[in-house]
């Protein structure tokens, strides 16, 4: 009986880890299990926090200040060259940030690269314009901590025109519509066109 369980259990533990799809089970606290359905969560403007504060390095090692970006709506997009929702959603960002441009700016976190070489690769291929801090370690992760996973890879955070976390997307994006929807709804709050 006890070895049929074991079997059983066997497909149902390759079926958790194929649902967090590139995230990972260890090192995720008191949660376990990290949910990566895409879902949007929204926070209403007056329940939302202090401004992000995030400084770093791009991937050609100069200063970015996500502070810099205040003034309209910010899409940050955590990803990785390894993950391979990352290159599933990465059309629908790409084409997202093109038609957002005069709205908002996009900014990426890129986790767990050895290299910035492995990162710069897939920002070639992608045709990504847009900024990523290098955060091998995913130290860049730590201000998202109450809204994103600490291995939840891809995930996206909307800000809003004063740097607040207005709405996250945790998993791969459920399409383009879904995010640019998101960024005209949180930049008709006010302060979403300027800058």
């Amino acid at each position: 009986m006890l070895r049929t369980s074991r079997v059983a259990l066997v497909p149902l533990l390759a079926c958790l880890l194929l649902l967090a799809g590139c995230s990972s089970l260890s090192g995720t606290g008191d949660k376990g299990y990290i949910t990566a359905d895409g879902q949007v969560t929204t926070i209403p403007p007056e329940e939302r926090g202090e401004p992000v504060e995030l400084t770093g390095e791009d991937l050609d090692g100069r200063p970015l200040d996500l502070a810099d970006f205040r003034g309209r709506v910010t899409v940050l997009n955590v990803w990785g060259s390894w993950c391979n929702q990352c290159r599933t959603e990465m059309p629908d960002l790409v084409a997202a940030a093109a038609e957002t441009e005069e709205t908002a700016h996009f900014v990426g976190i890129n986790i767990r690269d050895s290299s910035t070489a492995q990162a710069k690769g897939f920002v070639r291929t992608w045709g990504i314009t847009y900024p990523s801090f290098y955060s091998p370690d995913g130290r860049a992760l730590l201000p998202f901590s109450k809204t994103i996973p600490p291995r939840a890879t891809p995930s996206t955070v909307v800000l809003d025109a004063e740097g607040r976390v207005a709405a996250s997307i945790i998993g791969v994006l459920p399409s383009k519509l879904t995010l640019t929807d998101v960024v005209e709804d949180v930049a008709a709050e006010g302060g979403g066109s300027n800058g």
